[in-house]
């Protein structure tokens, strides 16, 4: 029984290296190599670029995308807490208050910063 526990792990920590680099790999070695002139223009939006192509955004709004990321992602974690939330303990119902207050704690220290203000 111990030894089928072990070879469950070690044939993950054989494949579990493997599958990222084969997704990475395989289209590398079967996606066509045909470059042209048209292909390599930049391409924005079914029109051609008028000027310079690249440009500098303010760093704010990278701020305020993972700002808003960082929300959205510990929303997922709240969700199967709010739904087991009848049958939880009191520990674990602490535990997603702790978390809550966290979260706020956070968005009081972004709002304070100035990353969530447009200007």
């Amino acid at each position: 029984m111990q030894t089928e526990q072990w070879l469950y792990i070690g044939v993950f920590l054989v494949l579990a290296p493997l599958l990222p680099a084969a997704a990475i790999l395989i289209p590398r070695l079967i996606a066509p190599r045909k470059p042209n002139k048209i292909k390599q223009d930049t391409y924005e939006c079914g029109m051609e670029t008028v000027g310079e192509t690249w440009i500098q955004f303010r760093v704010q709004y990278y701020i305020f995308a993972l700002v808003f990321l960082i929300f959205d992602v510990e929303l997922v974690f709240l969700y199967p807490w709010a739904v087991a939330f009848d049958v939880l303990p009191m520990f674990a119902v602490l535990e997603g208050v702790l978390f809550v207050a966290i979260l706020i704690a956070g968005l009081v220290y972004a709002w304070r910063k100035g990353a969530l203000e447009w200007r």
